[in-house]
């Protein structure tokens, strides 16, 4: 069906006034939700085409208008082609980013361990606040919603959620309205007691698949993935102090591994962005006592950062090593920040 614009956005005004206060919507509403600047007369008049359309009716004399079935499907279908059209540019954009990334972290990771003769890692960017960009839940099949969660940073998360029954369009449209209005912008701090307790009030009782969606919204918000790029490992049999069968094993597996290696760099705290050394004992991994680990920090964007490290003998050469950091960390930060 071809609409106007002007009533397009009238229509589009009404199903959402409706959708949050369950009241016929009457042409002074109207004209005070949208950016037409039209007089309460003409919105009037476009009403009525809009109703003989059916596409909107009257439940009685002298009231506003509430939106009809036809008016909700050509809604839901206008709201879920946009929508499909944003998620598809926003997986090219992502995809082409990721690809461009992993290339240049890797080869990073290379550079660093030849430049400096020693072991290297690389970790992929994190964000230091995980807030919720978008919610968009669609119905997969009889059994399944799929919840599809962009994130700060433009990071998508797809989650299947269980359900008992089907769920009708017009029922997962309310609800991604009700969700994104009130969640975003949010992070999994922000979303408390009360946030959570208006939206089961709200939820068309549907109070248990709110319950559904939230966890997985948390789960997605706790959720920690950090990818690590080794370069260098076997430099480390340069090194007679470190050619120890076991110290050496010990050391491979953690750098093949890589979890605990991780976890050392992150462990002086997020925000640090200066560079941080760890001579033998004083780390905290059993792996490197013999070693020291030299860190540092390269950041993408506000809040987005990630963590380099160097792994060699206590007698490294530190001055190079810190020289090598200082210059890979603004390669990074200029690439990165293309």
């Amino acid at each position: 069906m071809e609409l106007s614009e002007r009533k397009l956005k009238i229509l589009q005004a009404i199903i959402r006034n409706y959708l949050e206060t369950g009241e016929p919507v009457g042409s002074r509403t109207i004209s005070k939700y949208t950016d037409l600047n039209l007089s309460s007369a003409t919105i009037r008049n476009e009403m009525s085409d809009l109703e003989e359309l059916g596409l909107i009716i009257q439940p009685h004399t002298s009231a506003g208008r509430i939106p009809s079935d036809q008016g909700y499907r050509l809604y839901v279908d206008m709201l879920m082609k946009e929508r499909q059209e944003e998620m598809d540019q926003l997986q090219v954009e992502l995809s082409a980013k990721s690809q461009k990334l992993d290339i240049i972290l890797k080869e990073a990771a290379k550079i660093l361990a030849a430049n400096t003769n020693y072991a290297s890692l690389i970790t992929s960017p994190q964000y230091r606040s995980r807030k919720l960009k978008f919610l968009q839940i669609t119905q997969v099949d009889e059994e399944n919603l799929l919840a599809i969660i962009v994130l700060e940073g433009n990071i998508v998360k797809n989650k299947m959620i269980p359900i008992s029954q089907t769920v009708d369009a017009d029922v997962i449209l309310r609800l991604n309205l009700l969700l994104n209005s009130s969640l975003q912008g949010l992070d999994l701090k922000e979303i408390n007691l009360g946030i959570i307790q208006k939206l089961k009030a709200d939820s068309f009782g549907y109070a248990a698949l709110i319950s559904s969606i939230l966890d997985a919204v948390a789960a997605t918000l706790e959720e920690e993935e950090v990818q690590t790029y080794t370069s260098g490992t076997t430099n480390i049999f340069k090194y007679p102090e470190l050619n120890d069968s076991e110290k050496a094993s010990n050391l491979l597996y953690a750098l093949e591994e890589k979890k605990q290696l991780t976890e050392l760099m992150y462990s002086e705290g997020d925000s640090e962005r200066g560079i941080q050394v760890y001579i033998g004992n004083e780390s905290p991994l059993e792996a490197t006592k013999d070693c020291s680990v030299v860190t540092a920090t390269y950041h993408m964007e506000d809040g987005v950062y990630g963590k380099i490290g160097i792994i060699g003998p206590r007698r490294m050469d530190y001055e190079k090593v810190v020289e090598a950091l200082q210059n890979l960390m603004r390669e990074l930060d200029d690439i990165l920040k293309k």
